[in-house]
């Protein structure tokens, strides 16, 4: 992608059924609203107490990211056949199943933590967000890069339910802001690519502005578990 191309862009926009603004907003508005399942799935959660029986499952906390996971296969692999409503279904399948997930976090961290780091959260991803939307720069070219350093972050992630790593912690939750702050800026430019892609297909233009809301959501929540990570206070 040439930087010029944003100029073609945009005298392309005018031929289109729904602006590229407009279309960006709906997505964000799709993102925030999972968001919302999450925040509200994860208060009752905590506040009635289900929570304690939710994770006195045997073998919940492994079922629940499998779960997660089946998700976002199903809706990455299936994107092109899946019915708008289906796809939009499944996201906010996967919003509540994370908040599920979240619930325990009540447990775990005091509430001016989980605040600030919301708060935090928040300022740098709108940042990045923002970044993305108008810089003129090709951010696909950032893409190996944000790929080869969340195979990095995994691979931890997998290495550390093993091998003592807990030093590196600090560093790799620094790292993970890093690039899920990347992510962010990347995703929100995917947006536009998707918007010329696919605006002569309504239904295909709906089902991956669904996908784009998906995966500004796993950012946003990602950069909130590293911020959470290397901020947060664990209750005493």
């Amino acid at each position: 992608m040439r930087e010029n191309d944003f100029d073609i862009w945009n005298e392309l926009d005018s031929y289109a059924g729904e602006s590229i603004g407009s279309y960006t907003a709906k997505t964000f508005v799709w993102m925030c609203l999972g968001l919302l399942t999450t925040f509200f799935v994860a208060v009752v959660g905590y506040a009635t107490g289900a929570v304690y029986f939710v994770f006195a499952i045997p073998f919940m906390h492994i079922i629940l990211p499998i779960a997660e996971l089946a998700v976002v296969l199903i809706l990455s692999a299936r994107i092109h056949k899946l019915s708008v409503g289906a796809a939009r279904g499944l996201f906010f399948t996967y919003a509540m199943l994370t908040g599920v997930v979240f619930s325990a976090y009540f447990l775990v961290f005091g509430l001016a933590s989980l605040i600030l780091v919301f708060l935090m959260t928040s300022l740098y991803f709108a940042g990045m967000a923002a970044y993305g939307y108008f810089t003129k720069t090709d951010l696909s070219r950032l893409r190996p890069i944000l790929v080869g350093g969340l195979i990095f972050l995994i691979v931890f992630g997998l290495l550390s339910l093993f091998l003592p790593l807990g030093a590196m912690d600090r560093v790799v939750c620094l790292f993970g802001v890093a690039i899920f702050l990347g992510f962010t800026a990347y995703d929100t430019q995917k947006i536009k690519s998707c918007y010329y892609a696919y605006r002569s297909d309504p239904a295909m233009l709906e089902r991956a502005s669904i996908f784009s809301a998906l995966s500004l959501y796993l950012d946003y929540i990602n950069l909130f578990l590293y911020l959470l990570r290397f901020l947060g206070k664990s209750r005493k």
